[in-house]
């Protein structure tokens, strides 16, 4: 079997109608357990006390906002070498599922750092890439909004998604390109000595898992949005036509 067989909306859709039952089931109770055992059942750090547990939702939706967009850049990809219309259909549905996320991060962030930092918001390198790459969401939705021809508006965004992937990449890796700045390291890492305690560890993997799932359940649905709208437009077009 290839994986080039599911470029063939049908036989997405079937595949996808049949794996996001199990997709929704899974993330919820993932994002159940990790977010209750995080929350309640870990104990206050001891710096930063009770705040350290906003971790549970600020890290996994940065995760997925910059993994988010680096998805799209696959897709987009895929888009420009094989024309397969699947791809850049769910590279749009996923923009909206991305934007959310980063949205979360930037909130929760923005709540965690005014007791640790004594600010809301600070022009740190990794916020600021953040920043940047939310607004690279915004322009990559209007963009398709903007433009009625599918193919074009494909082919812009792609070329968009390119650009910006330059700022989900330095999302990730701003505290290592940049010694100074106000943002912690990473709270996961290959290392293990650079990792959370193993009291914080294991709920947020599972939170993390959670936040996964959820990403994959909501942008196979809003692909198949999207392969039904097409669909619609082009019957709709072919009627005016007739």
């Amino acid at each position: 079997m290839s994986l080039w067989e599911y470029a063939n909306p049908v036989k997405f859709i079937r595949t996808t109608d049949r794996v996001l039952p199990w997709l929704a089931w899974l993330s919820a109770v993932c994002l159940a357990v990790g977010l209750i055992w995080g929350f309640f059942f870990t104990p206050d750090d001891f710096r930063q006390g009770s705040t350290v547990k906003i971790i549970y939702l600020h890290v996994p939706s940065a995760l997925m906002a910059i993994n988010g967009w680096l998805m799209m850049l696959v897709a987009s990809l895929i888009w420009i070498v094989r024309r397969h219309h699947v791809s850049a259909l769910a590279a749009r549905a996923a923009a909206p599922v991305g934007a959310t996320m980063t949205v979360i991060a930037l909130a929760t962030g923005a709540i965690w750092g005014q007791p640790m930092w004594g600010t809301y918001w600070a022009w740190d390198p990794r916020l600021t890439s953040f920043l940047i790459l939310f607004l690279f969401y915004l322009g990559y939705m209007a963009l398709w909004a903007a433009i009625e021809n599918d193919d074009t508006a494909a082919d812009l965004t792609s070329i968009l998604c390119l650009v910006g992937s330059v700022f989900a990449l330095l999302s990730r890796y701003a505290v290592n390109f940049w010694n100074q700045g106000l943002h912690q390291g990473a709270s996961l890492s290959l290392d293990k000595e650079k990792n959370v305690a193993d009291v914080f560890y294991f709920p947020l993997l599972v939170s993390i898992a959670g936040f996964v799932l959820l990403f994959i359940a909501l942008v196979f649905l809003r692909t198949q949005t999207e392969i039904r709208a097409r669909r619609m437009r082009a019957l709709l077009a072919r009627e005016r036509m007739a």
